[in-house]
């Protein structure tokens, strides 16, 4: 557990550090497994419908509804490490 609390605190400093900006997707799957690890399941008002950007990460993190925070710790750190050695 220390262990995977380290690598996921690492990750989030090494996604700051990457030379190219993730896609779309990828920056929602990082924003709700962070969330999902961090806050647990989804909670408060569902954005409204012209908060496209709110939305999409408020859709993303619902989708995670159940995972624990170490699945989504792992999830988190398997993510940041692909996108480090492609944007090396």
């Amino acid at each position: 557990m220390a262990d995977l609390k380290a690598n996921f605190e690492q990750a989030q400093k090494d996604v700051k550090q990457l030379t190219q900006r993730p896609s779309n997707n990828e920056l929602l799957a990082l924003y709700s497994l962070f969330k999902q690890a961090t806050d647990g399941d989804v909670h408060g008002k569902r954005p409204g419908m012209f908060d496209f950007k709110g939305a999409a990460k408020y859709e993303a993190w619902e989708k995670l509804q159940g995972m624990n925070a170490d699945d989504a710790m792992q999830k988190y750190v398997e993510i940041v490490e692909k996108l480090t050695e492609a944007y090396a």
